[in-house]
């Protein structure tokens, strides 16, 4: 590092980066000496996906072509047919990691051969899974995706337990298929911690983005994908004192929100609190899902313990699906249910993943966390169980039964005190993603598994992904690390790699919050100590400040402008350790808790501006200056 300031970077958005990759091929494409006999190959051309490459070659005449992943075993080829043309950019998926792999083209008119593609290893992902039961046949081609909770990124599992897919950058959160086939994910870019990032990616699943929908309140656990293609994304108003209680309605085009709803409009913030609520993330909503049957949204508030469905149109509440236990009395006779069948019932808590299915029935994932609303009766995580479970719901007479759960018959051995999903295929037939499991020295641990010492090897990480088909067992798969959630997917969808072009960034990251008071300071001229460690990392749209303090200091991270004395932007860095009570991700937490992460947002600023950092008393130069 160079002590004589801090580390300086300007980069651009992963978008441009990826277009001048794509002008590049082209580039070298259009030398034409390709042939599918010589062929120009790429790996991972879009720098995020290190199991796919590009190959790239022209004929003389239109061909369809098809492209085949050999398996190490033949039922673990993976095959796709590419429409005819001359110019043939074919996206290659399902590569092995660290492998020697083999891929045949195949003209459609004659002509076939075979190109090796030697993949590297890969740092801290799973290559197989430590169990698996299905069979290939059940599979289909498709894959098993998993979706960041800790270290791991995304990955993708074959029949086999093989990975086949993996995102090696920190894309988190939910992953669902759009309608044109490609993936909505959450964005690799960190805007606070402790995992609320700048919005919601659409890319595909060789790794290209084609749009960024940036959220001014960031991005957190979930998204849904209306019938017109506008997007439902779960989010905060920004600068706000609480947390994870609104969600927007996005235009796919524009970026631009077109409706929001604000959930400190319909619930009491202190009413029903689960084990984990706190006054700043007092609703905690983990999921979001639209039912077109009834024009309402349903919501899962784990810090209540409670599913919530509203009005599309005018967010008003219509139902309260959990345990009544410290609501108002009002509130529990208006919107709560009652079990007709108690004997076979047990309500959900701090659950995640919650759905409305085609006729009407709810259902979630229980995870169980404290698994009642009152400290006397919290059980611990050891005796604890969780689970899949369908509730059916009956809106005129307020009455709830129970009509299916997997899960808690194996007790604490599926437990799960935070993230995981369930999935609906149709009757009978679900998937149960149970992702937060964590062991201490062998026994399911008492804090959330992102908080164990994972240098300890006596603390693990487990998740397991079930699917149940008419009460058996189909699918089941144990994988060493936590991960949110799971969704089974084919790696080809038609075309879904379209052809080349830059992606768009959208919408708007909105203005970041200031410190209004001036922090009296001695201006030394002393540069940044080189303890602090700090990079500045400047991006089109943001300024990403990273450095490490001892606890308790007061930071200060200022914009002075240069022509203007008198405007300074002055934002307040808190070296308080913090703890958070609900951590679904801890994809960005820093191994060293003296590692802070400030990000400005660039939006309402404009000039030239000296970047200055204040460490108690004294104002510190970085030798920085930015013009926006």
């Amino acid at each position: 590092m160079n002590n004589n300031r801090i580390d300086y970077e300007r980069i651009n958005h992963l978008i441009i980066r990826q277009q001048e990759r794509e002008q590049a091929m082209e580039k070298e494409l259009k030398k034409g000496m390709y042939t599918y006999q010589h062929p120009y190959v790429v790996i991972n051309p879009y720098f995020v996906n290190p199991l796919t490459s590009m190959i790239l070659f022209e004929t003389e005449e239109e061909q369809a072509v098809t492209i085949t992943v050999k398996g190490k075993e033949t039922k673990g080829d993976i095959t796709h047919t590419f429409k005819a043309s001359k110019t043939h950019i074919l996206p290659v998926l399902g590569l092995y990691p660290e492998y020697n792999n083999t891929v045949m083209i195949s003209l459609s008119k004659g002509g076939c051969h075979s190109v090796t593609i030697q993949t590297e290893s890969i740092k801290d992902m799973p290559y197989q899974a430590d169990y698996i039961r299905t069979t290939s046949e059940y599979m289909d081609g498709q894959l098993m995706f998993v979706t960041p909770a800790g270290d791991s990124l995304a990955g993708g599992y074959d029949y086999h337990g093989d990975c086949r897919w993996h995102l090696v950058e920190p894309f988190i959160f939910d992953l669902k298929q759009a309608k044109n086939g490609h993936i909505l994910i959450g964005s690799n870019r960190l805007l606070d911690m402790p995992y609320y990032t700048a919005g919601v990616c659409e890319m595909d699943l060789v790794g290209k983005l084609y749009t960024e929908y940036r959220i001014p309140g960031g991005y957190h656990h979930d998204q849904f994908e209306m019938e017109d293609g506008n997007l439902l994304i779960l989010t905060q108003e920004k600068n706000a004192k609480t947390t994870e209680d609104e969600c927007v309605l996005v235009d796919r085009n524009t970026g631009a929100i077109l409706k929001t709803w604000d959930f400190k409009k319909v619930l009491p913030q202190t009413a029903g609190k689960s084990g984990s609520w706190s006054e700043h993330d007092w609703f905690h909503n983990n999921a979001i899902w639209y039912d077109k049957r009834t024009h309402s949204i349903t919501l899962s508030g784990r810090h209540q313990d409670v599913v919530i469905n509203i009005d599309f149109e005018t967010g008003n509440l219509n139902w309260i699906l959990g345990d009544p236990t410290g609501w108002p009395a009002d509130m529990v006779e208006k919107y709560f249910f009652t079990p007709v069948n108690q004997e076979e019932f047990d309500w959900q808590y701090e659950q995640h993943a919650c759905m409305m299915l085609p006729d009407g029935d709810i259902m979630l994932f229980d995870n169980g966390h404290w698994r009642g609303k009152e400290k006397e009766c919290y059980r611990l995580n050891q005796d604890n169980f969780s689970r899949g479970v369908r509730y059916r719901i009956d809106t005129e007479n307020r009455t709830i039964k129970q009509i299916w759960q997997f899960g808690k018959e194996r007790k604490n051995d599926f437990f799960s005190s935070y993230i995981s999903n369930v999935e609906y295929y149709r009757d009978g037939h679900y998937l149960v993603h149970s992702g937060g499991m964590g062991y201490n020295h062998g026994v399911t641990c008492e804090e959330l598994p992102v908080y164990m010492n994972l240098d300890d090897s006596e603390c693990t990480l487990k998740s397991i992904t079930v699917e149940v088909m008419e009460g058996e067992v189909v699918y089941e798969m144990h994988l060493p690390s936590n991960y949110y959630r799971a969704e089974k997917m084919k790696l080809y969808k038609d075309e879904t790699h379209e052809t080349f072009g830059l992606g768009r960034v959208v919408g708007s990251l909105g203005v970041t919050g200031e410190f209004e008071t001036e922090v009296p300071a001695t201006a030394t001229g002393e540069l940044l100590p080189s303890w602090c460690m700090a990079k500045l990392t400047e991006e089109d749209d943001r300024i990403l400040f990273k450095a490490k303090f001892k606890k308790g200091q007061l930071v200060m991270f200022q914009l002075e402008k240069a022509d203007d004395p008198e405007e300074i932007h002055r934002y307040f860095i808190s070296t308080s350790a913090k703890r958070f009570l609900a951590m679904c991700s801890g994809t960005f937490l820093p191994k060293d808790d003296r590692e802070v992460t400030l990000n400005v947002d660039k939006e309402g600023l404009c000039g030239v501006f000296d970047v200055r950092v204040i460490i108690d008393d004294i104002k510190y130069e970085t030798g920085i200056q930015i013009r926006i």
